[in-house]
């Protein structure tokens, strides 16, 4: 009997293991083969630190300090930069959620505001304002699957946190050439939102300073210091204090079109700051320097949905279109204004110029730099704290 069961498994597991064999060798239904994508459509390799976002479940946070609403300024730039992005990338309204009026020097309410926009299904926030940078930080460990983006400052984790800024000295020294030409008093000033402890605003005063030293070596400039980033009133009342010591032309490095109004208001001129300002005040603004936003908003989130994003920081200038100046208000630049600025922009998109070259003198008689050599994005970004050679502080 034992023997009769043994035989009758043997023969179970023989057909069982025939069955099986069989059904894999089946030949499968044919299938028409799918139509290739064109190579424009495919997807970017993943290569990135986090996985790829499908462009319909794309959602961005994007935390402003003051209101885009404005219609000019700091916010408003940025905002137009997010405008740009979803209109190049085809994203819904529904897709973008924006929280304005958010101070960047409370901790509370940033935090607030970011994680409003993460219970709201985002998963990409970007943060334009400088105080926002720490707040920014701790949350990225907290949230690792959300994208965290910050404006200017200098951190990052290589992974869902990094900064993103750009070349805006180049702009900057392209309108100090424009207002080097048209001062007659050759006293120049300049609202600055920060002072000399701050690369970021010191490197733009340099610059500007350098530009106007280029075609006007009797100029000076003169610097009065807000210590806020938007300040309404206190950018006021130093584009008043400067035009009340002589100066016939005022710069900036604030949010609001206020200095150009004031300058306007004096019978003065301006260059502005962050958008074209020549509508607020188009019998005084020369120039302004401008960022184009919308250059790294799109390649952000562009990142995102190709799962090509890496966490690294972004630095972009003239030649990825991030800055710029605005259009000459030719009807009231000094004659040689555009040839005099296209011959310098040349020459920094060929590479031959790049604003902090050589051996630069400052203002306290020391030098910075080498000859032949530049100062390198590590020390522009983060370590000018030195003023130009005719820059003075008020």
């Amino acid at each position: 009997m034992k023997k009769f069961i043994s035989i009758l498994l043997t023969l179970l597991l023989t057909l069982s293991l025939f069955t099986a064999c069989s059904s894999k060798t089946e030949e499968p239904a044919k299938q028409e083969p799918a139509a290739e994508a064109p190579a424009a459509e495919k997807p970017a390799e993943a290569t990135g630190v986090l996985p790829a976002i499908a462009k319909e479940d794309i959602k961005i946070g994007v935390i402003h300090i003051g209101n885009p609403a404005d219609g000019s300024g700091y916010t408003f730039a940025h905002d137009q930069g997010i405008v740009g992005m979803q209109k190049a990338l085809g994203l819904d309204d529904s897709q973008i959620i924006r929280k304005n009026n958010v101070n960047d020097t409370d901790p509370t309410a940033t935090e607030t505001a970011i994680l409003e926009c993460i219970e709201e299904g985002a998963n990409i926030i970007f943060g334009t304002s400088w105080g926002y940078m720490d707040t920014m930080e701790a949350l990225a460990e907290e949230y690792p699957e959300v994208i965290f983006s910050h404006g200017t400052g200098y951190k990052g984790n290589n992974a869902n946190f990094n900064n993103y800024f750009g070349r805006i000295y180049q702009a900057r020294y392209l309108s100090g050439i424009a207002a080097g030409l048209k001062t007659k008093s050759n006293l120049i000033g300049y609202v600055a939102a920060m002072g000399q402890d701050n690369s970021e605003v010191t490197g733009g005063v340099n610059a500007f300073a350098m530009g106007v030293n280029s075609v006007n070596p009797d100029a000076k400039v003169y610097v009065k210091v807000t210590n806020s980033w938007f300040s309404p009133e206190e950018e006021t009342n130093a584009a008043k204090a400067l035009l009340a010591e002589g100066c016939d032309v005022i710069a900036q490095h604030c949010d609001t079109p206020n200095p150009q109004l004031e300058a306007e208001k004096a019978g003065a001129f301006g260059v502005g700051y962050n958008s074209d300002m020549s509508k607020d005040a188009p019998k005084a603004t020369l120039t302004s320097a401008v960022w184009n936003w919308s250059a790294y908003y799109t390649w952000a989130v562009e990142h995102a949905i190709n799962g090509t994003w890496t966490g690294e920081n972004y630095y972009g200038g003239m030649k990825e279109g991030l800055v710029d100046i605005a259009p000459l208000n030719e009807s009231i630049v000094a004659e040689g204004t555009k040839e005099a600025i296209e011959a310098a922009r040349a020459s920094m998109l060929d590479g031959s110029f790049n604003v902090f070259d050589g051996v630069i003198e400052t203002n306290d008689g020391k030098t910075v730099g080498e000859e032949g050599k530049t100062l390198d994005d590590a020390t522009i970004t983060g370590n000018i704290k030195w003023y130009y050679k005719t820059v003075t502080v008020k």
